[in-house]
């Protein structure tokens, strides 16, 4: 009788163990699941932003201020305008600017 209590204390403690570990392991992935789902609710913000932005720094006015301000562009006006008219004549004529 005593070997078949010791062997059922083995048992015992060998099941309490594994459900110790096991208990572990759960709460250990939870944590886990728990961090990948607020980075991942962080990414998810993060990328909105970026698409706001990007959408903003695409609009026509800004590129147009930017252009202006940064590479000193300026809107072409018909005076400043050289038209080209090519005209299929003779072989070694030039074109003639109006």
């Amino acid at each position: 009788m005593a070997k078949l209590n010791v062997l059922l204390m083995t048992i015992l403690l060998t099941c309490s163990l594994l459900l110790v570990t096991s208990q572990h392991r759960a709460r250990k992935g939870f944590i886990d699941l728990e961090r990948a789902q607020s980075t991942a609710r962080r990414h998810e913000v993060e990328w909105k932003q970026l698409q706001l932005e990007q959408t903003r720094l695409a609009k026509h006015s800004l590129i147009d201020a930017a252009a202006r301000r940064d590479l000193k562009m300026q809107p072409v006006t018909p005076d400043r305008t050289l038209y080209i008219n090519a005209t299929p004549s003779a072989a070694g004529s030039k074109p003639v600017a109006r």
